[in-house]
């Protein structure tokens, strides 16, 4: 099996746990009997070993070799999921997040992800390295999407085993840790082509600085305005505003996430045609005036067209993002270019729920989607002047 589908592989089961444990873990960690600022708590432990992991990578993964990077990330994951399964104190269950660095949010953002994309490019050409990226994002919004399914799993054990509910929890747990296992069973296959030769002596040229620098501002803008539009407050938009229920909302979301997968071929499609940076602005700005019609539609059967419409947009923006990133750094900077601004967007996003929560409760139920809308549009339109000059090697005049 090539580099490139041992990645593709490694992504989906990696994202199929992610989003099983998304679901999970506040359950488990309820039905542990911990209360719930125990249980936020120890999903934060998670959040920050996953920041704290990207950072170690982007400072020494190629240092200490990609491969051997990511079957330590894959085998800390395992070990983080077993404890999380078998202890029951809090101090011990915040340590196993953090070490193991399990994602509550339910979508895979965390280390592995930023030695991947440093790859990936150099499994292809600079013709297909968007559509590479693709399918890489394709297979993990699937991943995502079948792993909340999965999270069914629990009741599934009660049924079928006649498991209480802590245990089959527990199960389900150690079945999220048996995923993580399997991600290295993908890495120990890859070739040694993956590795960044120059690793011991790379300095990040002066002109990537200046890239990096311009693009992580511009991503921080992005990442914040997305903090104000989280699954997690726009399903309390939907619930508070509309009045509508969980299944109702899951339902929701389940063809948001399927729209998302569909939208990353037509990116990869549009991208040829019009450029990398047209496709990430000119498709980003409706998907943020779509998110103001959600705000101000008179119904919830309007508000959820509305919603899928602009989640049919709103990701295009990815695979052509990470695809731009990799192409103006040279090969060799590339684990620390993708370092970099995941990091930048990791702090954005954790900073924002807290201010969006303020706005809902001072201001509107709406307040934090016009916010965020608005924020995106800057982001986009600043990004367009900044770098619509600034070419990537395949849009270059022959």
């Amino acid at each position: 099996m090539s580099d490139r589908r041992l990645l593709l592989a490694t992504a989906f089961v990696r994202a199929l746990g992610v989003g099983m444990i998304g679901v999970l873990l506040g359950l488990h960690l309820a039905a542990l009997r911990l209360d719930p600022a125990t249980i936020g708590a120890v999903v934060a432990a998670g959040l920050a070993g996953g920041a704290v992991a990207s950072l170690l990578v982007t400072l020494g993964g190629d240092r200490l070799g990609r491969r051997r990077t990511l079957l330590l990330l894959a085998f800390a994951s395992a070990v983080g999921g077993v404890a999380l399964a078998f202890f029951h104190d809090a101090v011990t269950l915040a340590g196993a997040a953090f070490f193991g660095m399990v994602n509550g949010m339910g979508r895979d953002r965390g280390a592995a992800m930023v030695v991947e994309q440093a790859i990936l490019p150099a499994t292809t050409d600079n013709a297909g390295r968007t559509q590479a990226f693709a399918w890489y994002n394709v297979l993990q919004d699937a991943g995502h999407a079948l792993g909340s399914l999965a999270a069914g799993l629990p009741a599934a054990l009660g049924t079928v085993a006649t498991l209480d509910g802590t245990t089959a929890l527990r199960w389900s747990v150690l079945v999220y840790a048996g995923l993580a296992l399997a991600t290295a069973a993908f890495y120990l296959r890859l070739s040694a082509t993956v590795e960044n030769v120059a690793a011991a002596r790379v300095q990040v040229s002066p002109a990537t600085r200046g890239v990096l620098t311009k693009l992580s501002a511009l991503f921080a803008l992005d990442a914040l305005g997305g903090g104000f539009l989280t699954t997690a407050l726009l399903s309390y938009f939907f619930a508070a505003h509309f009045g509508v229920g969980a299944a109702t909302i899951g339902a929701l979301f389940f063809l948001a996430r399927v729209a998302n997968a569909l939208s990353h071929f037509a990116a990869a499609w549009l991208a040829r045609r019009i450029g990398l940076v047209n496709t990430m602005v000119f498709t980003h700005i409706p998907s943020s005036l779509l998110l103001v019609t959600v705000a101000i539609a008179p119904s919830f059967p309007i508000a959820a067209v509305l919603f899928v419409l602009r989640e049919g947009l709103v990701e295009m923006d990815v695979p052509t993002r990470q695809s731009y990133l990799m192409a103006v750094v040279r090969p060799e900077e590339r684990t620390v270019a993708s370092g970099v601004t995941s990091l930048v967007r990791l702090g954005a996003w954790a900073v924002a729920p807290a201010f969006a929560g303020l706005f809902m409760q001072s201001g509107s139920f709406a307040a934090p989607l016009m916010a965020g809308a608005a924020m995106k549009i800057t982001y986009d339109l600043l990004l367009w002047s900044a770098f619509r000059r600034v070419q990537p090697p395949e849009e270059r005049p022959v």
